[in-house]
């Protein structure tokens, strides 16, 4: 019976974390340097590829200027949907997507210390790997990113398993032994 309920409670778990990604991976938020395209099913003159400006503001077809910043796919879709609503389309099926994300930044102990494009489910092992790997002088433990939460800047301590977001800067430090 304990084993049973031991599966059954794994398995429970591993729901709810797969859920629980797919629902984060779904709240990824829309910033400066990010480029998105708008499409409209139906309307191949509405569909609009544009790389986010400082401003937070993108121009779509026969609507005023939308700030974007901050906001989600499904906001920005459900915006430009309202927006085509009654005046323009009866049913408009709007859909936005990333097509590329804006970079992470890595500097510290590593061969190529710079800005590289983020990719989804990027980890900070392939992060490092991107820079070229770890200099010899590298420490091997400790690693920390800063990253903005929720309009606040925070220091996070991190591992070769650690998720990378779009905007993080990765500060690999020195080993003194």
């Amino acid at each position: 019976m304990t084993s049973r309920f031991m599966r059954l409670f794994a398995l429970l778990v591993l729901l709810l974390y797969t859920g629980l990604s797919s629902a984060l991976a779904d709240e990824y938020l829309v910033g400066v340097g990010d480029e998105i395209e708008i499409t409209v099913y139906g309307e191949p003159d509405l569909t609009t590829k544009v790389k986010i400006a400082r401003s937070g503001l993108i121009y779509f077809p026969f609507l005023d200027d939308i700030q974007v910043i901050g906001l989600s796919l499904q906001q920005i879709e459900h915006k430009v949907y309202q927006g085509l609503l009654g005046d323009y389309l009866v049913n408009p099926q709007v859909s936005v997507s990333i097509v590329k994300y804006r970079p992470f930044f890595i500097h510290g102990q590593v061969v190529r210390p710079g800005g590289f494009s983020y990719q989804e489910d990027l980890r900070l092992d392939k992060a490092i790997a991107l820079a070229g790997g770890l200099t010899n002088r590298a420490s091997k433990v400790n690693w920390t990113i800063t990253r903005k939460i929720k309009g606040k800047t925070v220091s996070i301590k991190a591992n070769i398993a650690t998720l990378i977001q779009p905007d993080d800067i990765i500060k690999i430090e020195q080993s003194f032994f």
